[in-house]
């Protein structure tokens, strides 16, 4: 793919804002003709740039009140005890974001709940399911920035 240029990254960053924008419409806020912006849309959609797109939800409104951030660190590094750890962690819902990370913890896990009953009920089926080492939680108060567009 070639590199992104200017009027690629306004329609990332338009389509960041808002993914239910019509052809029509894009092509207007970046100063392109529809059939350019197609053009534009099919070769990002191509290169593996745009991977999907959908709606942002507000969990409080869904009775997804309660975010925490949990750090997971191991004793096991193979092949086999990763490959469960991730089924394990996939297979929770509540988990919507799962990182493996460098320093003093291996993974990352940003967990949606309820309330705190249901935090530890999420907990509870986590590590009951696999051998952990340490597990820290990161209860959050407030969401200061969230879900934030990519910088292009």
């Amino acid at each position: 793919m070639k590199p992104l240029d200017s009027l690629d990254r306004a329609i990332l960053r338009a389509l960041q804002r808002d993914a239910s924008l019509s052809q029509r419409a894009l092509a207007e806020a970046v100063g392109l003709s529809q059939t350019a912006c197609a053009r534009r849309l099919a070769a990002l959609q191509e290169a593996g740039v745009l991977t999907g797109s959908g709606v942002r939800l507000n969990p409080g409104k869904v009775g997804l009140g309660l975010t925490v951030f949990v750090m997971v660190r191991t004793r096991h590094h193979s092949r086999d005890w990763l490959a469960e750890f991730r089924r394990v962690v996939l297979a929770i819902p509540n988990v919507i974001d799962f990182y493996r990370i460098a320093g003093d913890y291996d993974y990352l896990l940003k967990i949606v709940a309820e309330d705190m009953n249901a935090f530890d009920a999420v907990y509870q089926r986590l590590i009951e399911r696999i051998e952990l080492d340490t597990v820290t939680s990161f209860i959050t108060m407030e969401a200061i920035a969230d879900q934030r567009g990519l910088p292009v």
